[in-house]
């Protein structure tokens, strides 16, 4: 099917979750608001994931619900709904693809309905695209566009850090004595088990750091991290810092004062593309060729592909092998390259 732009007033694009995936979105809409500048553009987002998008220029409204227990959430979901099927939108594009997604689109009836041809239930969008796989998710889900007119174009990740989160993490840094010292972050925790490298590593690392560079070490952790990030200093030579607890905005105020950020695969990763500090990730099972940002400079990762990483957290990448690539990114850095 052909898509008349001119017939194209309203566009919701589905993007429920979790902060990373919704981060990754953000590059393509200023193509999108150029290419339809009188629509209206919403996005569809679950509580609290929502907080990435918040004054974001390019996207119109917001459509916000909760996921909640038993009966509740399908209350939730019914007036969901009626609610996207109420407001008429004339474009779905379905960055996210599963059950709950493709339910929305189908009560939407939108006239173009916009997929990828793999997705499970592709028989309910009626523009199916074939994506370009091997590439850094926020490259692909350009592709998602193209039906649209739109290519993939040099871009950068969006993220609004607010005025709040910047002063609170100036006051910590200045209780902390961080204030101008050369300072790596290190995020050990993960919301998944199978994506979090050895807390053992990660000390024996921090600790190379500690004990042959100028930099200090901040562990920087989040909801549901603080055990991660305790068991990482627990099991040092050397005590790092330890931050306070962060939410994302916050997290981003702190990347933003920082050299380099050495992380699991997750959100924090992409967040540091979006606030221009330097990266290593540490992959497991997972594939760094969709979720890590290596084709952006200065951020890099590391990734054992002959490893078994569903038995073993260690994910076959050593403390000594991660330094030595550590002190590479740092050597970068002192030479005065722009990340």
């Amino acid at each position: 099917m052909n898509i008349d732009l001119n017939q194209i007033k309203k566009v919701l694009i589905i993007q429920i979750r979790p902060f990373g995936d919704v981060l990754l979105n953000t590059p393509y809409f200023p193509f999108l608001r150029k290419k339809l500048p009188n629509a209206k553009i919403d996005f569809l987002v679950c509580h609290p994931y929502h907080k990435i998008l918040e004054n974001n220029p390019y996207i119109d409204e917001m459509i916000v619900f909760k996921k909640r227990k038993g009966v509740l959430n399908l209350f939730e979901r019914v007036k969901l709904l009626a609610r996207i099927n109420h407001r008429k939108y004339d474009c779905i594009i379905d960055q996210l693809q599963g059950t709950s997604s493709a339910l929305i689109t189908l009560f939407s009836k939108a006239k173009y309905r916009i997929a990828y041809s793999h997705t499970r239930w592709k028989f309910l969008y009626n523009i199916r695209v074939i994506p370009k796989k091997q590439q850094y998710s926020a490259s692909m889900k350009f592709y998602l566009l193209k039906p649209l007119g739109i290519e993939v174009s040099p871009y950068q990740l969006y993220y609004y850090i607010k005025p709040e989160s910047i002063t609170y993490i100036d006051k910590w840094m200045t209780k902390a004595n961080l204030t101008g010292q050369k300072f790596i972050c290190m995020s050990p925790g993960s919301p998944r088990n199978r994506k979090k490298w050895k807390a053992e590593n990660y000390a024996k690392l921090a600790d190379f750091i500690l004990k042959n560079t100028d930099r200090k070490v901040v562990l920087l952790w989040g909801p549901d991290e603080k055990d991660d990030v305790i068991n990482v200093s627990n099991a040092m030579e050397k005590k790092p810092i330890v931050a306070l607890p962060t939410n994302f905005n916050e997290a981003a105020a702190m990347l933003n004062k920082c050299e380099l950020l050495i992380c699991n695969d997750g959100g924090l990763n992409h967040l540091s593309v979006a606030v221009g500090t330097a990266s290593l990730a540490i992959f497991g099972n997972t594939n760094p060729l969709n979720w890590s940002p290596h084709n952006f400079f200065g951020h890099y990762y590391l990734f054992n592909e002959n490893f078994n990483s569903s038995k073993d957290n260690s994910f076959g990448i050593s403390p000594e092998t991660a330094f030595e690539k550590v002190k590479l990114i740092l050597s970068e850095i002192e030479s005065g390259r722009q990340f």
